[in-house]
């Protein structure tokens, strides 16, 4: 197991589903965990009792991370408790299924100030304070679906590809400062978010295409956090590593690997 015992870590929507997930593993690896979330304060009450549990200290405050003040507020509000932030998750977004030509732009525009812009803000934010402290780990979570689009997911999609372009962009960047910058890319994950639309054909369809033939489940994407955490990632930076299960790689048909011929 990859050790984080004296890490200060920030992991975004850490009340729910793979956040969740993510700040109770690296509190589990030894991390003292902070989140900013927005809703679900029963799961944000268990991921506290969960880190505490772990021996770690934690620190959750309600807020959105499409507020560039309040992520910033947040950011000094750790700085202040723990002297400073070595690891920086961005994993809060939402979800928005809607065809193309049925989506009101308030509706494209109120994702992407989630899924893309509360990135930007949190990158910025963690990367002011590890400058500062000569270095640290910005983890970015995108999507399989930024290399296997689905339908009626133009703007969630977008906004994925745009966080996987922000990573490597701000791998090059800040290399000379210590900090290295990572995504993972889940697929098709049980998480309450997808749970919405998870119907039981999705599921089966699923389960027929990924190769490991299960959904993952939110600790299957914990787990590459905690690496990409860790001192043994020090040499990994503008990273994105699919934990899908094999989803993307799968092109298999259903065809006979040797079709009778006449």
């Amino acid at each position: 197991m990859f050790d984080l015992t004296g890490k200060r870590a920030v992991v975004t929507g850490a009340s729910s589903g793979i956040g969740q997930a993510i700040a109770i593993a690296l509190a589990e690896a030894g991390a003292d965990v902070a989140s900013l979330y927005l809703g679900h304060p029963d799961g944000a009450q268990a991921t506290r009792d969960a880190i505490e549990q772990a021996g770690r200290k934690a620190l959750l405050a309600e807020g959105d991370m499409s507020d560039a003040a309040g992520v910033e507020a947040f950011a000094q509000q750790v700085q202040d408790a723990w002297g400073g932030i070595d690891v920086w998750v961005n994993n809060a977004g939402k979800l928005l299924i809607r065809g193309f030509l049925e989506m009101r732009e308030d509706e494209w525009h109120g994702l992407l100030a989630t899924n893309l812009h509360g990135y930007y803000y949190g990158a910025r934010a963690a990367a002011r304070r590890m400058v500062a402290q000569g270095g640290g780990r910005i983890v970015n979570v995108t999507s399989v679906t930024r290399v296997q689009p689905a339908t009626e997911l133009t703007a969630y999609v977008v906004g994925k590809a745009a966080v996987h372009g922000l990573t490597t962009s701000l791998a090059v960047e800040l290399a000379p400062h210590g900090i290295t910058v990572n995504a993972i890319a889940p697929g098709a994950t049980d998480t309450a978010l997808s749970g919405e639309v998870y119907s039981p054909q999705v599921r089966a369809a699923y389960e027929a295409r990924i190769p490991l033939a299960r959904i993952a489940q939110p600790r299957d994407i914990a787990s590459a956090a905690v690496f990409f955490a860790s001192d043994e990632a020090g040499y990994v930076t503008g990273t994105e590593l699919l934990a899908d299960g094999g989803l993307a790689l799968n092109g298999d048909v259903g065809l006979p690997n040797t079709p009778e011929r006449d």
